[in-house]
């Protein structure tokens, strides 16, 4: 049976012989359902329309994104390390061509997510790999689709991954919404991968912070407080965000401060010409 996926959201689902009559993260206010009505789609015709491209973003950390556009658009983040490599969110598509570069580069180790709305083929990308661990937080376990035993749920203010990658636990945008914090990155001066957590907008002198980016539905201040509350322990002067255009290049974390304070103006006073 087939492993139908939403061609909206992009997400997998558990096999069925019919696709499903619903896609409950796509019916989530934090999501949208086609206008045209819910479609689906299998990995195999992905595959037939659509190819994976790599894209070194610094040394020891290389996006992976489809083209054309698939679903939300994301891009995923493979890590180097010495003991492993690790992917940051994941992309619906996953074939022969992506798996044989990745090899070139060492495989995977480990998946980690940042929320439901990039756990995409997950599953599949873990199969491929030799059924390594997918790390989510627990918060969204019911947002599984498709569930499997290499997922790891995880349930802590931070979880170590080994190697300075630590996942930490910031809510908001859904209430197990994760960052990964990469030490060695940025030349050693830190780097934050925020998937839309934290999300760098079109002026990427700044950030924001939303429960539904698509809808436009802001958080409350305390929630906003919480994130900056999870990251300030860790040192980072660089943030990617979802896209390969979405990047704080330099004293990104004075940035996520400084947008912070106009997000909470915004909401609370409104800001002033």
């Amino acid at each position: 049976m087939p492993n139908y996926m939403c061609a909206t959201c992009g997400v997998q689902f558990a096999s069925t012989l019919e696709p499903p009559q619903h896609c409950p993260i796509c019916e989530d206010p934090r999501q949208y359902v086609n206008p045209n009505g819910q479609n689906w789609t299998t990995l195999e015709e992905l595959r037939q329309t659509h190819s994976n491209v790599f894209k070194p973003q610094e040394p020891g950390l290389l996006g992976i994104g489809t083209e054309p556009t698939f679903a939300i658009g994301q891009r995923a983040l493979l890590i180097q390390t010495p003991s492993g490599n690790v992917l940051w969110d994941c992309i619906s598509l996953i074939d022969g061509t992506t798996v044989e570069q990745i090899q070139t580069l060492g495989g995977l180790s480990a998946i980690a997510i940042s929320h439901p709305h990039f756990y995409s083929a997950m599953v599949e990308w873990s199969h491929a790999f030799g059924s390594i661990p997918i790390y989510l937080h627990a918060a969204n376990r019911e947002w599984v689709m498709r569930p499997d035993p290499v997922i790891v749920f995880w349930d802590s203010e931070t979880y170590s991954l080994g190697e300075g990658l630590t996942l930490i636990h910031c809510g908001g945008h859904f209430p197990g919404s994760a960052v990964l914090h990469w030490a060695a990155g940025a030349e050693g001066r830190g780097v934050l991968l925020t998937g839309d957590t934290i999300f760098v907008v079109p002026d990427i002198r700044y950030v924001t912070f939303m429960y539904s980016y698509p809808n436009l539905i802001p958080l409350p201040a305390q929630a906003v407080e919480r994130i900056l509350q999870a990251v300030e322990p860790f040192a980072f002067d660089r943030l990617y965000s979802i896209w390969f255009d979405r990047v704080v290049v330099s004293d990104a974390k004075a940035v996520v401060s400084r947008s912070a304070d106009r997000y909470l103006q915004a909401i609370s006073k409104g800001i002033s010409e």
